[in-house]
């Protein structure tokens, strides 16, 4: 039983809390555990709405580089696990609320990227820093949160942006202060709850069902050169340089 993250369920709403310290970066089991309890709180009849949120100093670094640097043959399962976690929030029978803070990176973006609704701590940052992990993927969920353009700069650059300034394009509902994140999160999903779990459900499909193209399918397209990636000395060379806290060199 993974030690990552905990469950609490009342009164419709189930709050799922990430808590790895130190920074929230799961590896291949517990992406995989984090996917099948997500659907399983969208597969029970007493669960209305989910809020996902984190404690600690940041809402998600993404995946365990430093398990990766060691098994470098667990990228399939890590690509798995992170597939099957986006996916179980994107296509959750129900809505899924994420409250984020702090550093929200690689994974945190995708987990965000899939959610319904997002609410922000003041003090977040969106990053994805993938090119300077040696790995792609995550583009798709970004490009749910921002437009062409600024999830290329942001991708090719790894550079990260801030609440307040993200708040800008629209994606977050609230930013508030760390202190009011949980109760704002709350508060909306006490809102949903009320409503209908039929209709809620049936609203969540049909939303679903009219974005323009298929969220899964295009991650799924940029795992594929995750692998690729990989294959590459400068890959390797990324995470080593990451390990030993030091610059990568080329």
């Amino acid at each position: 039983m993974t030690q990552a993250f905990r469950t609490l369920i009342d009164a419709g709403i189930a709050e799922l809390i990430i808590d790895k310290p130190p920074v929230n970066a799961l590896d291949s089991e517990e992406w995989l555990a984090l996917a099948r309890r997500l659907e399983e709180l969208g597969d029970d009849p007493q669960v209305r709405v989910i809020v996902v949120r984190a404690e600690g100093r940041g809402f998600c670094a993404g995946v365990d580089i430093k398990e990766l640097d060691a098994y470098p043959e667990r990228i399939v399962a890590v690509n798995a696990g992170n597939y099957a976690t986006f996916k179980a929030v994107h296509r959750n029978p129900v809505p899924v609320i994420v409250a984020v803070h702090g550093f929200v990176l690689g994974g945190g973006i995708g987990i965000t990227g899939a959610a319904d609704i997002v609410v922000a701590s003041d003090c977040a940052t969106f990053a994805l820093p993938e090119v300077d992990r040696g790995a792609m993927g995550g583009g798709a969920h970004l490009q749910r949160l921002f437009p062409v353009q600024k999830v290329r700069y942001l991708f090719f650059t790894g550079e990260k942006i801030g609440a307040r300034e993200a708040e800008r394009y629209g994606f977050i509902e609230r930013v508030v202060t760390k202190a009011e994140l949980r109760e704002a999160a709350m508060e909306i999903a006490r809102k949903i709850a009320a409503k209908s779990p039929a209709m809620i459900r049936i609203a969540k499909e049909a939303l679903n069902g009219i974005e323009d193209g298929n969220l899964e399918d295009k991650y799924r397209w940029e795992q594929g050169f995750t692998l690729q990636a990989y294959t590459s000395p400068d890959s390797a060379e990324t995470r080593r340089a990451f390990v030993e806290k030091r610059d990568a060199k080329f």
